[in-house]
């Protein structure tokens, strides 16, 4: 099968591409800079088309000859040039226009569990909104809502990670750390794309994933230190103090530690059901602790260097 990914260099497509590709599909990548691979590693062979999601007259071009399409590109955090109704919304929506313009029949759109248009959460309703239209097309969609994705190169428990290794004695966690989330390994989540791909079964589906356990917000943090090794005090901060610490940590920080979408996630319940994985595909995600043992002695160094990098 010849598989279009957008946003393949990014944490979900490269992993997603390197699992294709070992299946014996053919990858094109839609990508923005001709040189650029992101996460995606020199050895996953796969081809690169120049377009932008926000530029409807790019598509046409790395959609000819494919059999598939799979929209990862989203942004979690808004910027001056970037935001969630231009990429999240209308970009969902003209990466499947061009997909139906193109003739080509399927297609797979990673959303969020509690994605919703009429949500009052930005970008909760900009990741309905790209599903809204994705289903309102002539396409053999399937929608895949996980939640939170964890892996070495995620920007939600590595940025959690960095953070706790930068921050002396005390971190400061947001609202009251029960908020709850059920993070699904990046593997687990490739396979699940993959089988989606070779399943009719899945055409016109929407499935809520998540790994094998519910964690709340404080428990994963704690976990994530255990993995570290490190010890820090837990100061629980209300919503309403952390939120304009943040809006500016996202203008300043090429990787904040939170972000505004995560004080929205923070209000809505991130999680589905313990066997929804296994129920649907056939097989037992792992578990968040056990992912995350990489985080083993983080050097103080290499956090710093991370946490300032825009690479």
């Amino acid at each position: 099968m010849k598989i279009l990914i957008t946003g393949i260099t990014g944490f979900v497509g490269s992993h997603l591409a390197r699992a294709l590709v070992a299946h014996g599909h053919a990858v094109r990548g839609l990508v923005r800079k001709s040189n650029a691979r992101g996460h995606l590693a020199a050895d996953v062979p796969v081809e690169f088309v120049m377009g932008d999601v926000t530029r409807p007259e790019t598509l046409p071009a790395a959609m000819q000859g494919m059999d598939a399409v799979v929209h990862l590109v989203a942004i979690a955090y808004e910027t001056r040039g970037a935001t969630y109704q231009a990429i999240n919304a209308q970009g969902t929506r003209n990466v499947a226009q061009a997909a139906q313009a193109a003739g080509v029949k399927r297609f797979i759109q990673q959303s969020a569990l509690a994605a919703d248009s009429k949500s009052p959460y930005a970008y909760l309703k900009s990741k309905g909104a790209g599903e809204d239209a994705v289903r309102a097309s002539n396409l053999d969609w399937t929608i895949v809502r996980p939640s939170v994705l964890v892996g070495p190169e995620d920007e939600f428990a590595n940025a959690l990670a960095r953070w706790l290794v930068i921050t002396p004695l005390a971190f400061p966690l947001v609202g009251d750390g029960q908020a709850r989330f059920q993070p699904l390994w990046i593997e687990d989540m490739a396979r699940i794309v993959s089988q989606i791909l070779n399943e009719p079964r899945t055409i016109q589906q929407t499935y809520k994933v998540g790994g094998p356990e519910h964690l709340t917000y404080e428990v994963m943090v704690k976990q994530i230190l255990f993995a570290l090794r490190r010890k820090r005090v837990l100061l629980k901060v209300p919503v309403p103090l952390m939120t304009p610490v943040i809006k500016g940590m996202e203008m300043v920080l090429p990787k904040p530690p939170a972000t505004t979408s995560l004080l929205e996630l923070l209000n809505v319940d991130n999680t589905t059901e313990l066997d929804a994985v296994e129920k649907h595909f056939g097989f037992a995600p792992r578990r968040f602790a056990e992912v995350i043992s990489y985080m083993n002695r983080y050097p103080f160094s290499k956090a710093l260097r991370e946490a300032f990098s825009r690479e």
